[in-house]
């Protein structure tokens, strides 16, 4: 008995060591390049390569540079635009899909579902010379619309699947009490569906706006104009060129780059847990 109590306080001991040691190395590994960025950002003057150096006089030079001696803030807005538009209507057209596909049948669903599948499996990259004739053809190159038209079909398949599958995971008693009780298709949606859907919401619309913001081919394929770039295309004119590598304005980019995305995240986190608390049914 004692040697089998044994056993289960190691096999436990154990258990939690290698749990913890790869929480820490994993964290090293997130935290160790993001110190690095940071410390770069505030560099005085210009670096070659990044390098950690706490003890370097910091400075926020690099910033006033960003803003007043280039386009940063034009390529700011550029994406927060692109980004923002996309985020709206993406999420609501993969909504009304996955809803449709999960809670009707009709002809076609199925063949539907797996030409989505298909699609999916195209990478961006074999598509992008069709997507540059196509802008010219419609004369929309530099033109937002477009692109957030791009940004939102490639979204569509994959993610119109994951909503689906989440609106498969609330029960359809739900529906059916609904309609009893005399209300119609886009009441159950709004009302009843959509609350208990705000963690998938979240997501969806935390990742649509992510994408702008981490784009860089299409971007840089139909926005050609110099005020029309966004913040990806616009950091890496800093460090294209092998002789003079602005590598401080480029990591003081792109912290800033990453604050939108971290403020939408906390706006949203309590989507994550509420959505799955709220409405529900008497027992």
């Amino acid at each position: 008995m004692k040697g089998l109590c044994k056993s289960q306080v190691l096999k436990k001991f154990w258990s939690r060591f290698f749990t913890y040691a790869f929480l820490v190395i994993l964290s090293i590994m997130i935290i160790y390049p993001l110190l690095i960025t940071v410390q770069s950002a505030f560099q005085p003057g210009n670096i070659v390569a990044f390098a950690l150096n706490l003890h370097s006089h910091w400075t926020l030079d690099n910033f006033r540079r960003l803003f007043f001696h280039t386009l940063y803030l034009r390529w700011y807005g550029n994406t927060l635009i692109i980004a923002t538009g996309t985020m709206i209507f993406q999420v609501i057209v993969v909504t009304m899909a996955g809803y449709a596909f999960s809670r009707y049948r009709f002809v076609g669903r199925r063949n539907g579902l797996i030409l989505f599948l298909i699609i999916q499996m195209v990478p961006t990259l074999a598509a992008l010379t069709a997507f540059f004739v196509l802008a010219m053809l419609l004369h929309a190159l530099d033109s937002f619309w477009f692109i957030i038209l791009l940004y939102i079909g490639g979204g569509i398949p994959m993610n119109t699947w994951l909503m689906k599958g989440y609106f498969d995971t609330i029960p359809r008693d739900l529906d059916e009490s609904a309609k009893i009780d005399g209300a119609g298709h886009l009441r159950i949606l709004f009302q009843i569906i959509l609350p208990l859907a705000k963690p998938m919401l979240a997501v969806q619309a935390l990742w649509a706006f992510m994408a702008p913001f981490g784009d860089f081919l299409l971007a840089k394929f139909l926005l050609v104009d110099q005020t029309s770039i966004t913040i990806a295309v616009g950091l890496q004119q800093f460090i294209i060129d092998p002789q003079n590598q602005m590598v401080a304005l480029f990591a003081a980019g792109s912290i800033l780059a990453a604050l939108p995305i971290v403020i939408l995240f906390f706006f949203l986190q309590k989507n994550f847990v509420s959505g799955l608390t709220s409405g529900g049914t008497k027992g």
